[in-house]
């Protein structure tokens, strides 16, 4: 009889236990995505400089070679050639390289790989030939803002 109520007491507070540890567990914030927010910042440098239809694809679901495809058309090879610049300039302001450019400098098409995100710079006529949105047409799109210009 006394093992019994040695295990009972035994058992009661281990549940006491188990009910306290519950309610000192905290709410931890939903962990940062950084290839997520670097996809975002690079469509803003793009933004900046007048993309025009930027559009992030989420992939990572999809590829091995990246989290992030951001695809954006350019009005001309100049215009292509400024927006990889400025994407490449703000990134490195930031502390970040891309691992390869390729591309530059005609601009028809400008490939920026910066690991989990991939970028793609088209001239307005090539990204319609291509047309690279089509690989991934079941794929997320993270939402991307054009902030106004003053």
């Amino acid at each position: 009889m006394l093992d019994w109520s040695i295990d009972l007491a035994a058992k009661k507070s281990t549940k006491a236990s188990a009910t306290a540890t519950k309610k000192r567990v905290t709410k931890v914030a939903k962990p940062k995505n950084p290839a997520r927010d670097l996809a975002l910042a690079i469509a803003e440098a793009a933004l900046d400089k007048k993309a025009l239809q930027v559009e992030i694809i989420e992939v990572s679901d999809k590829v091995d070679y990246a989290d992030y495809v951001v695809v954006m058309s350019a009005t001309s090879d100049r215009h292509a050639n400024a927006l990889a610049k400025n994407v490449d300039s703000e990134m490195a302001a930031k502390g970040l390289r891309a691992n390869s450019i390729e591309g530059l400098p005609q601009g028809a098409w400008v490939l920026m790989d910066f690991g989990d995100v991939v970028v793609h710079i088209f001239h307005e006529d090539t990204r319609g030939y291509y047309d690279l949105e089509a690989l991934w047409y079941d794929a997320a799109r993270v939402p991307v803002v054009d902030k106004p210009r003053v």
